[in-house]
């Protein structure tokens, strides 16, 4: 298959496969970057009601960065990985704070922004400015695996970075990564995506029976009201998790610890 045929393809599956989303039709830095966080290890189905809420509650950069941690993470429920919300977060009060409000137009200026990554920032030049720049996701692996690497193991981003550069339609890359993205969720639907062939691949520990799980429930606590340590303990069920789920949530500065009650950081 020439570059040509591919990009053909691409477009092709990209119509036939196009999937709407609020972040698509209105691609502002703070949509995209909200996305971005919230599709980080959930799914496009779960993401879409909660991003809807999301911007009902703070609609834009200006009234997240008002808004006190509590309140986003309890916004938050139900996504998990709550590390996400507090980068999120911080994110904002920087573009507002110390960016008078100008969001970042190149990737070296995006990666100042707490948890953006260079695939996050690289997402946000194509999505936001369409600007065709290189970045590697699941979705796109499974495309390029699936058409590129056929029979091979452990490939690099790097390699899939050096046939993307050739492929790439370079004046529609918003939409052209918006198709690769959807050809790349059939592909997976279809049992077609090979992610365990990537170098990189590391498969997600269960959410039953981990810490992870028990710091879900403490969030979810605290977002109701403060409790001491004891009441948490009873609620979420105290084994040998939960200490360092507490210890964990304190650490990274989602909950505080004040004597004996435990509340959500304000």
């Amino acid at each position: 298959m020439t570059n040509h045929e591919f990009q053909e393809l691409v477009w092709q599956k990209g119509r036939e496969l196009y999937r709407d989303m609020p972040w698509r039709q209105d691609t502002r830095p703070y949509y995209v970057l909200v996305s971005e966080l919230m599709l980080q290890q959930t799914q496009v189905d779960r993401v879409i009601p909660k991003f809807n809420d999301f911007i009902t509650a703070f609609p834009d950069e200006q009234a997240l960065a008002g808004a006190s941690l509590a309140d986003v993470l309890r916004m938050w429920q139900g996504l998990g990985y709550n590390r996400r919300a507090r980068y999120l977060h911080e994110a904002a009060k920087k573009v507002v704070n110390d960016m008078s409000g100008v969001w970042p137009a190149t990737p070296e200026g995006l990666r100042q922004l707490p948890g953006v990554g260079p695939n996050t920032a690289g997402a946000m030049m194509a999505y936001v400015y369409n600007q065709p720049i290189v970045f590697i996701e699941t979705n796109i692996r499974s495309v390029y695996f699936h058409h590129f690497f056929v029979g091979d193991e452990d490939v690099s981003d790097g390699e899939v970075r050096d046939v993307l550069r050739q492929t790439l339609d370079y004046e529609h890359p918003r939409e052209f990564y918006w198709a690769l993205m959807d050809y790349g969720t059939w592909l997976k639907r279809q049992g077609l995506g090979r992610i365990t062939t990537s170098k990189h691949y590391k498969k997600q520990s269960p959410l039953e029976g981990s810490v992870r799980q028990i710091r879900g429930r403490i969030i979810a606590l605290l977002s109701v009201k403060d409790l001491s340590v004891a009441e948490v303990a009873a609620l979420v069920g105290q084994d040998d998790r939960f200490d360092a789920a507490l210890d964990g949530l304190v650490r990274d500065g989602l909950v505080a610890r004040r004597d004996n009650i435990v509340h959500l950081t304000k």
